[in-house]
């Protein structure tokens, strides 16, 4: 796109400047790329820009489409300065969308394939989760089609083969994977710009974000994300291992449970000290009774460090909100992560 010369710089019909990428047409103050209004007139740069973000948001909102609203209000306010009226205003509404896009919940449709058969009974209940993953077929495939996830991936994998054979290794890292689609399946609900997963050897998976959310309640959200869908992903291969009675299966089921379980440490940037942040200080104290009831009954060496630093973040003081739903999902991955690390498996020959 060619850029404009200070004499294509015109004023929006409201009176605002629309500022040129060399001066300012409101007073001719020279502009550096980087500032977002004019440091004599406090003009906003990007006007021209801002009103066809908005424009497009309020279609996209019309229509129904409430994550592209979202994108399109997150890419405006990269273009207003922080602390202004505008500013704050974006930020609101990015947040009333949010709120409205947990209300509608979920909107991905049922998968055409029925669920293969062969589930043992009782378990309608873990079939839906299976049901949930396939859902989610065609996101989980797209970001297999970015190659540097995939290379990662690979690479990822060969490292595990050397120590656990290839059959557990795949499974392991696509637990993993599923996890951190999770994260991008959040992000792209609120429209919130960012990277395919990327894989570290020895340390897991990432991904990148472009933007933030803007308040503790999306970010709780998109942090649980990838311990729900992992957890689906665990539930899963429990249920294939009861059906197959395969022990690999069971292993699968238990380590992606581990990892799950891991990221639900209530510490800086892990997914539960995400969750963490939208609890006020009562619901910390609920949640860090969760984490000591399951360690009661399951034993589970992990649950310790987690009620330690859950207790840690009670003493500290929450935001104002309660946020129940971040503490329901907290609540409900702990206990069901828990309960599925207690899989007895025999490891005996998983390698070969």
């Amino acid at each position: 796109m060619a850029h404009r010369t200070p004499r294509e710089a015109r004023l929006a019909p409201d009176g605002d400047a629309v500022l040129t990428t060399g001066a300012c047409r409101q007073c001719g103050t020279q502009l550096a790329p980087s500032l977002l209004s004019c440091p004599s007139c406090q003009a906003l740069v990007h006007a021209d820009r801002l009103k066809a973000l908005a424009a497009d948001a309020g279609a996209a909102t019309a229509s129904g489409d409430l994550s592209a609203a979202s994108a399109k209000w997150r890419e405006a306010l990269e273009l207003l300065p922080p602390g202004t009226r505008q500013f704050t205003a974006v930020e609101e509404r990015i947040a009333a969308l949010g709120r409205e896009i947990d209300r509608r919940g979920p909107t991905a449709p049922r998968p055409r394939e029925p669920v293969e058969s062969g589930l043992k009974r009782g378990w309608v209940g873990v079939a839906a989760v299976a049901v949930f993953l396939l859902s989610k077929g065609k996101l989980l495939l797209v970001g297999l089609t970015k190659w540097k996830t995939l290379l990662s991936m690979l690479v990822f994998i060969g490292v595990y083969i050397q120590v656990w054979g290839w059959k557990f290794a795949l499974g392991f890292v696509l637990g993993i994977y599923i996890h951190e689609m999770g994260h991008v399946a959040a992000l792209s609900r609120y429209g919130i710009a960012a990277t395919a997963p990327m894989f570290i050897p020895g340390l897991g998976a990432f991904v990148r974000l472009k933007q933030y959310p803007t308040d503790a309640r999306q970010d709780a959200r998109v942090g649980l994300a990838g311990p729900i869908w992992g957890l689906a992903a665990g539930l899963v291969a429990y249920t294939i291992g009861l059906g197959t009675d395969s022990q690999l299966w069971f292993a699968i089921a238990q380590s992606t449970a581990f990892i799950n379980l891991f990221n639900l440490i209530p510490f800086w940037q892990l997914d539960g000290g995400r969750g963490f942040h939208a609890l006020t200080q009562p619901q910390r104290w609920i949640a860090a009774l969760v984490i000591g009831a399951a360690w009661w009954f399951t034993h589970q060496g992990l649950l310790l460090l987690l009620l330690v630093l859950a207790v840690v973040q009670a003493l500290r003081r929450g935001p104002d909100e309660p946020d129940n739903g971040a503490l329901a999902m907290y609540a409900g991955l702990v206990a069901v992560l828990s309960w599925l690390m207690t899989i007895p498996v025999v490891t005996t020959g998983l390698a070969r």
